[in-house]
């Protein structure tokens, strides 16, 4: 008898914590988003001593030179609605996650442009960062193309 409570309880709490990861990976993508969205922000006011504490793998970058990079583009993230679209999370581990987005931007030629794409992120210090290299792609101010869908 005791055998037979003892295996109804673990087929409970296997239900019950099966029925939980649904809910903790859309916890997880919101954290996700909202972390991508207020670094997106802090670009977009141009913060960027701010946004540079927020990236993951700086490498090389100094604070001073990436600020520069930053104020010398006229490209920054669009404003409410427009900033992201169609997030979703790829690929989550413990510290890393790919995520794709459309992200619309202005400053540039054409002023429906927009970057569709993924973005890897790193979980440090308690946040989830985008990566330095990513935030400089798209400002087109690293040696790396800019990757763009433009809509007509």
């Amino acid at each position: 008898m005791h055998i037979r409570t003892v295996s109804l309880v673990l087929c409970a709490l296997f239900v019950l914590a099966g029925s939980a990861f649904p809910a903790f990976a859309a916890d997880s993508a919101a954290i996700l988003e909202s972390s991508m969205s207020e670094t997106l922000d802090i670009w977009r006011d141009g913060r960027y001593e701010q946004l540079f504490e927020r990236l993951a793998h700086r490498g090389k970058t100094s604070r001073e030179a990436f600020v520069k990079k930053m104020r010398d583009s006229s490209i920054r993230p669009a404003c409410c609605w427009q900033k992201m679209e169609n997030f979703r999370v790829l690929n989550e581990k413990r510290t890393e996650a790919t995520v794709y987005v459309k992200l619309g931007l202005e400053g540039t030629m054409n002023s429906s442009d927009s970057s569709t794409r993924e973005f890897k992120m790193t979980h440090e210090e308690g946040l989830w960062k985008m990566q330095l290299a990513d935030v400089l792609s798209i400002a087109e101010v690293s040696g790396k193309k800019a990757r763009h869908s433009l809509k007509r």
